[in-house]
């Protein structure tokens, strides 16, 4: 099943080109699975595409420059946060300073983050498909 746009997609594949420092210094480690965890780098969501993203924990880890203080985006910024929300992710926004200063203790924020989320499953209520009475024999 697909959960993106085509719009997205083609917004991804232009933005695998360009990679800010921040983005280069976090995928250099996220990409080698550190605690057996996969991210995606520039990974399309609905009609947006998230930065980072750990499918298992249903992370979007955004790294926000200096364009996000920039003409709409201080409007926009909040309600993609709200619509991914929405959806069941969970987001994450890490100024492109912090990474900056010292990716090391970010990517260990993100991966302890993101092993410590219960796998999408364990979010839902656990159903019987005959309604779970107590008095049931077997």
């Amino acid at each position: 099943m697909r959960n993106h746009t085509e719009q997205a997609l083609q917004s991804a594949r232009r933005l695998w080109s360009e990679m800010t420092l921040p983005e280069v210094l976090l995928w250099r480690v996220l990409r080698a699975r550190p605690m057996g965890l996969k991210f995606r780098w520039q990974h399309p969501v609905g009609s947006y595409v998230a930065d980072f993203y750990r499918d298992a924990a249903r992370t979007v880890i955004e790294i926000d420059g200096i364009s996000h203080t920039m003409g709409d985006r201080p409007e926009r910024d909040p309600a993609r946060d709200n619509w991914l929300e929405e959806q069941g992710f969970v987001v994450v926004r890490i100024p492109a300073a912090h990474v900056l200063k010292n990716a090391d203790a970010v990517v260990q924020s993100i991966v302890l983050l993101c092993a410590a989320a219960p796998p999408p499953s364990a979010l839902r209520a656990a159903t019987s498909p005959e309604g779970g009475g107590s008095d049931r024999s077997f």
